[in-house]
């Protein structure tokens, strides 16, 4: 999502899900692996532990990522309604 002007901290949130909490911890550990190759830091992440929800924080963007039932029970992306979105599905 596109949050420009629709949020003072950050440019872009990104949203995903998993089906179970080890995909969660997979993704996470991954975009980790990534951002780091490409000398981006994380400046904060929450929720590991449980995997159900993490935020990692990189500044500009946020990414989201949920285990499936959280994703639909917080439903994030219904917040900022009128925010541009752009759906990535695989």
């Amino acid at each position: 999502m596109e949050m420009n002007g629709r949020s003072s901290f950050c440019d872009c949130f990104i949203l995903m899900s998993a089906p179970s909490t080890v995909r969660v911890r997979a993704i996470v550990d991954f975009i980790g692996e990534s951002m780091k190759k490409k000398g981006l830091s994380l400046k904060h992440r929450e929720g590991y532990a449980e995997c159900t929800w993490v935020l990692l924080d990189y500044g500009e963007v946020v990414v989201h990522v949920f285990h499936h039932p959280t994703r639909l029970f917080y439903a994030l992306e219904n917040l900022w309604g009128d925010a541009p979105k752009r759906n990535f599905i695989k």
